[in-house]
């Protein structure tokens, strides 16, 4: 079996308003164009995204969107706030027919399950120093998402769009 992709993607710089709950803020202009930067990177590096799974707060949505990557969407309330064993828990949930995911959530989430996965590939300690706004990792994933928890990946990418 050829292995997964797996893109973990930290959503655009976002907005600050007042007033606004932390869930329920925007992008930032930068955050917008930033994404759109990043979408235009995954279509030129993995030209099919089979499906998304993105964060329900405000910020990742937009990622999603201005990413202009069009692929089916699960949206899970508990990629908010969480750790890297909650994103794995939610790519666990993955349909097995997906062989290119793509995952649009937070700090410290993200960056740490992609450091879970591949704790000692040249690109972990360089993920784990900094994930900034609209960073990207990828990862070949070997067996099926079901299994994430007990598998390990390779990281073969780290992009930051600017």
């Amino acid at each position: 079996m050829a292995p997964r992709t797996l893109i973990l993607m930290r959503h655009g710089k976002s907005a600050y308003p007042p007033g606004v709950a932390d869930h329920d803020r925007p992008l930032a202009d930068r955050g917008e164009r930033e994404a759109g930067l990043a979408g235009e990177w995954i279509r030129r590096t993995q030209p099919h995204v089979d499906a998304a799974l993105c964060s329900t707060a405000t910020r990742t949505r937009l990622t999603l969107d201005a990413t202009g990557i069009e692929a089916p969407a699960r949206f899970a309330e508990s990629l908010y706030g969480t750790n890297a064993a909650g994103v794995l828990h939610e790519i666990a949930r993955t349909d097995d027919e997906v062989h290119t995911l793509l995952v649009v959530g937070h700090e410290p989430g993200v960056p740490d399950a992609a450091v879970a996965l591949d704790p000692n590939g040249t690109l972990a300690d360089r993920i784990a120093e900094r994930f900034p706004t609209s960073a990207i990792a990828t990862l070949a994933v070997v067996g099926t998402w079901s299994r994430i928890l007990s598998t390990r990946a390779t990281l073969t990418g780290f992009h930051v769009p600017r």
